[in-house]
Order: C-alpha cells, then sequence, then structure tokens
C-alpha cells in the first residue's frame, strides 16, 4: 500500500489509532492512557526494545515490537524477536504488517543481531514464510496471573 509509512512509536501514537490496531490481536484500546503512557516510558528508555507503527494519512494503522537480547551461547552476540504484530482490521490485506516487519528486521540487522524469531499461528505461517522466515522448532508457553491466556 502506497502512502504507508513505518517509523518507532511517539507518545502521541498512543491515542492516534495504536491501541486500535493492537485490537486486532487483543482488545487493548480500553486501556487507561496514564497506564499507556507509563508503558511508552519504560519502552521508548530500553535500547533493547522497539515498537515500530505503520502510518497512513497521520494515522496508526499497525503496529509490532521487537526485543533483542544478549547471548552467552555465540559468543554474546544478540538474538531479536519480533512480538505483537498487528493491523488495524479495517487496512488488513493491504502489505502493511509485511512493511512493520521487515522495517524491524533492518532495525534487527542494525543492531547487529544474528536472528530474528516469533511465533505466530498456523493461519499465520504462509504470511512469515513469503517474508523470509523458516518453520524452526516448537513454540511453547506457561501463562502466569491474570490475563494470560490463550
Amino acid at each position: 500500500m502506497s502512502g504507508v509509512t513505518v517509523r518507532d512509536i511517539t507518545r502521541d501514537d498512543i491515542q492516534n489509532g495504536f491501541l486500535e490496531a493492537l485490537d486486532a490481536l487483543r482488545p487493548a484500546s480500553h486501556m487507561e492512557h496514564d497506564t499507556c503512557r507509563e508503558i511508552y516510558d519504560e519502552i521508548k528508555d530500553d535500547p533493547n526494545r522497539v515498537v515500530a507503527v505503520a502510518v497512513l494519512d497521520g494515522y496508526i494503522v499497525g503496529t509490532a515490537s521487537l526485543v533483542i537480547e544478549r547471548k552467552f551461547i555465540h559468543d554474546g552476540a544478540r538474538a531479536a524477536h519480533i512480538e505483537d504484530v498487528a493491523v488495524n482490521t479495517k487496512f488488513q490485506r493491504q502489505n502493511i504488517g509485511n512493511k512493520v516487519v521487515r522495517y524491524l528486521l533492518d532495525v534487527a540487522r542494525q543492531k547487529g543481531c544474528y536472528r530474528t524469531t516469533l511465533d505466530c499461528n498456523d493461519n499465520l505461517v504462509g504470511f512469515y514464510t513469503g517474508i523470509g522466515f523458516r518453520r524452526n522448532g516448537v513454540s511453547m508457553r506457561v501463562d502466569h496471573g491474570q490475563n494470560r491466556t490463550e
């Protein structure tokens, strides 16, 4: 989709479509703005976390996050993990998710990561293999406490 730009999130994006884009994954637009600003402040100060947003006509239509960790293996190299890829349901199937993921892959390369991984549902495997990902192992999880389902 032309006209879409991808960049790092700013504080103003929270009230400009960001939470509605996340609603495509899980309800988020109900969050208190003070809570969102607190989360934003924590993330912006962490050089190992990046939240990207896709912007169309000044409105946030998609997002994804990148988390980077330093490894004891691989001689201390860095590995990246992409999380929370979401596109507002009104804008899906317009190549926006692809652009956001590719943006974060570039960030991971620039930060010297030797790999980038992500977890996805089976119905999204084709989307991610089209970007260059390949199946690798099995994802497993343990949920801790409230609001930790799915």
